[in-house]
């Protein structure tokens, strides 16, 4: 996955240092009640949609720009379900962040889900009962969307 420029930026005046960033994910329903999924090129998981916030970007907007861009899918946020940090990251090459995680419950407007840039190489819709080896993370944002009642999870 491509690391924007702000983050090399401030990469080239703080080294390795964690980094605090902003991060969404996107559960996105279709009408049959199906989820979209991609397989990252980088690690070859299956995953929600899931990016990172450019600087001063509104996260519902960024969320769907992320949708769009990984997946070729026009998606409608809902609702945010949960917000909640993630734990550490740190990279193989020693670069180390954390992000706060903003996830959207999301449906399908428009277009033809399709791997639409170099971070995916696939992308599908899944029933619930199909659904690929999925992070525990991952499983747990899909049940909070299905949960869903309109009041957003805040984590204590």
């Amino acid at each position: 996955m491509p690391t924007p420029g702000f983050v090399l930026a401030l990469r080239q005046k703080i080294g390795h240092d964690l980094l605090w960033l902003p991060g969404v994910t996107a559960v996105v329903f279709d009408d049959a009640g199906k989820v979209l999924l991609g397989q990252r090129a980088d690690t070859g998981d299956w995953t929600l949609i899931t990016g990172m916030l450019d600087p001063g970007e509104e996260p519902a907007v960024g969320a769907a720009r992320e949708v769009l861009e990984e997946t070729g899918v026009v998606a409608r946020m809902e609702g945010l379900v949960a917000v909640h940090s993630q734990e550490p990251i740190t990279f193989p090459n020693g670069d180390r962040c954390q992000f706060m995680n903003l996830i959207f419950k999301a449906h399908s407007v428009s277009g033809v889900a399709r791997v639409n840039d170099d971070e995916s190489v696939a992308v599908g819709w899944f029933g619930l009962d199909e659904l690929p080896p999925l992070r525990a993370t991952h499983l747990q944002r899909l049940q909070w969307a299905l949960d869903f009642s309109g009041q957003t999870r805040f984590l204590r």
